[in-house]
């Protein structure tokens, strides 16, 4: 395998992976500092009131997107195998 092809597989792999891991936890984030704002305002300081939101919409971003997570996965897993003889030979 030449480096430029490695350094093509490995940037393609890295690129899917920040996107598939944004798509997961960016809602998240945002309802999290939604919380955390909303503590801020009415000093209520609960572990479970900004711990249970962030849960709960990680699971809904990933019952939502789960479809094209893993059909991304797939078509990448499919072109590193068809990349096979390209690389060996």
């Amino acid at each position: 395998m030449s480096p430029e092809a490695f350094v093509d597989v490995l940037r393609e792999a890295l690129s899917i992976i920040v996107i598939i891991v944004s798509a997961v936890v960016v809602p998240s984030l945002v309802v999290g500092l939604i919380v955390s704002v909303f503590q801020a305002a009415t000093s209520i300081n609960e572990q479970t009131l900004s711990f249970l939101p962030r849960l709960l919409t990680t699971l809904l971003a990933l019952m939502f997107i789960g479809h094209w997570l893993v059909q991304t996965l797939m078509d990448f897993f499919m072109e590193m195998v068809q990349r096979i003889p390209q690389v060996v030979g």
